[in-house]
């Protein structure tokens, strides 16, 4: 079990760094020193991979890859392959707050490529060895990411029959006439792996622990999908028969189709579910814990039929259960795993996330809907057990400042009276919640860092079901302030959640 301690919620992408996105720059490593001196033990990010349209972290390319854009151009300066010069003339955007995801796609990856080009990096052994280690995957996903150039960015279910299916004279023809497009993708693969493991150590060597954050589907336009066909519900085409979902509630009438493709169980059980150990296996010489979001869908999965224009006529579909994680368990030993066990909840996921031993994530904005007031609502914090993560909001979530804005006057009424308050002006407001799950039996608490600052909805990350606005905001470097890391630290130590 976690013990009682703290961290704060904050993507790479919304760091402070220079070229218009957080990356791992000296800003990454400074705000590890910051979090350091805050008292903090924990960093939570979002999932790295390469994003694709909607720049949404949770529709990746590849499960196992990570995204170009968080490579340092600033280290590539140091090594001599790019020069300031270059990186200074590229538009990555004017506002410092902001992430223009159009000029970081049609300005960083040309100098990327220079940068490559000049590398010579086919003779550096540690090259070779990062190649040769992870070929179990790299391959595929060079080879999927050089092809779908080739095809303007088409997704793959829309290339040609021949490579789209994988045909052996395809795969070679591909390999030789795109032989320095993948050497280049692997070039990509090998610097972020290698700047990434330089954070993470410097992290742990400060005492900082990074929770990483998976989804539980992959995306259907994914080397995973192309590459591994048989593990997904797939036609003898390579079409779905049926894609992920959430049935409809009381936020959407029509639920939520996301169009990931569902697993085959029956074939993952055949093979002692070989493929989600290589993907956690992998994900732990990432990270120090990891989230895995939606974790109900192990207990039960919502199937909609392929086609369907919304998620009215799906129906739920049984998962693998406790199974998958004692093979997990029998291979890796025991991990440290996050369940986002949010949502609509019944009796047999809460059965899940117990037998598992893995803490649940508990959320304060969903204490006080008028609709289920009662005492025994999970998420007051009275109610929060000690192995939980608690949270005053999280990615998909509105900021606390926003979401006070955004209810009723009766779950305002509901919250005040729960802490006891009827006088502390909105505006402070964001620090009596983050104080009162600091007090609870949570062993960690994890804060959003603009719930911290007290910034409004204009500093939310994500609005679920909208495309466009979200996964754009950053901290400027003025915001990370000491009066604000004094006052976490305060926190820390007030509540026993200090990183001794």
């Amino acid at each position: 079990m976690i013990k009682r301690t703290a961290g704060i919620l904050l993507p790479i992408t919304s760091l402070p760094s220079k070229y218009g996105i957080g990356c791992f720059s000296k800003s990454a490593y400074d705000f590890v020193d910051w979090l350091k001196e805050a008292g903090q033990s924990y960093w939570q990010i979002l999932p790295l991979g390469p994003t694709s349209y909607g720049d949404s972290p949770y529709q990746s390319f590849s499960t196992f890859a990570g995204n170009p854009y968080f490579i340092s151009l600033e280290a590539l300066i140091q090594e001599g392959v790019l020069t300031e010069e270059e990186c200074e003339a590229a538009d990555f955007g004017k506002r410092a707050d902001d992430i223009d995801y159009e000029k970081q796609y049609l300005n960083r990856y040309p100098l990327l490529r220079k940068a490559y080009e000049r590398s010579n990096i086919s003779e550096n052994p540690d090259y070779q060895r990062f190649v040769a280690e992870n070929a179990w995957w790299l391959s595929d996903y060079a080879l999927f990411m050089a092809v779908k150039d080739r095809f303007e960015g088409k997704p793959w279910t829309e290339w040609a029959e021949d490579i789209r299916l994988r045909w052996e004279n395809a795969m070679d023809y591909y390999r030789r006439e795109l032989y320095f497009d993948i050497e280049f993708q692997q070039y990509l693969q090998y610097q972020f792996y290698r700047q990434w493991m330089q954070l993470k150590h410097y992290a742990n060597e400060k005492g900082i622990q990074f929770i990483g954050d998976i989804p539980i589907y992959v995306a259907m336009d994914s080397a995973d999908a192309w590459a591994h066909p048989e593990l997904f519900q797939l036609d003898e085409d390579n079409q779905p028969t049926a894609v992920a979902g959430c049935p409809p509630d009381g936020f959407s009438a029509t639920g939520q189709l996301w169009g990931n493709p569902l697993y085959r169980w029956d074939y993952h059980r055949q093979t002692g579910y070989s493929w989600w150990i290589s993907r956690l296996w992998y994900c732990f010489q990432l990270y120090d814990v990891v989230r895995i979001d939606h974790f109900r869908g192990f207990d039960e999965y919502f199937s909609i039929p392929f086609g369907a224009e919304s998620a009215i006529d799906g129906h739920w579909e049984k998962g693998p259960g406790i199974e998958l994680f004692r093979r997990v368990e029998e291979a890796l030993g025991w991990k440290q795993v996050i369940a986002e066990d949010l949502g609509y909840v019944t009796d047999s996921v809460r059965e899940l996330v117990r037998q598992s031993g893995f803490p649940g994530m508990k959320v304060l904005e969903f204490a006080f809907d008028s609709r289920d007031s009662g005492c025994a609502n999970d998420y007051l914090p009275h109610n929060y057990t000690e192995n939980a993560v608690a949270y005053t909001g999280t990615h998909d979530n509105e900021t606390i400042a926003g979401w006070w804005k955004s209810i009723t006057p009766e779950e305002q009424k509901l919250a005040r009276s729960y802490l006891c308050d009827q006088h502390t002006p909105a505006k402070y407001l964001h620090k009596s919640f983050i104080s009162l799950i600091m007090r609870s039996r949570a062993s960690l608490c994890v804060i959003p860092i603009q719930d911290y600052m007290g910034l409004d909805n204009k500093c939310r990350i994500n609005k679920p079901s909208t495309v466009g606005i979200n996964w754009r905001w950053r901290l400027t470097e003025d915001q990370l302030t000491r009066e604000l890391q004094e006052e976490i630290y305060e926190m820390a130590l007030r509540y026993g959640r200090m990183n001794w």
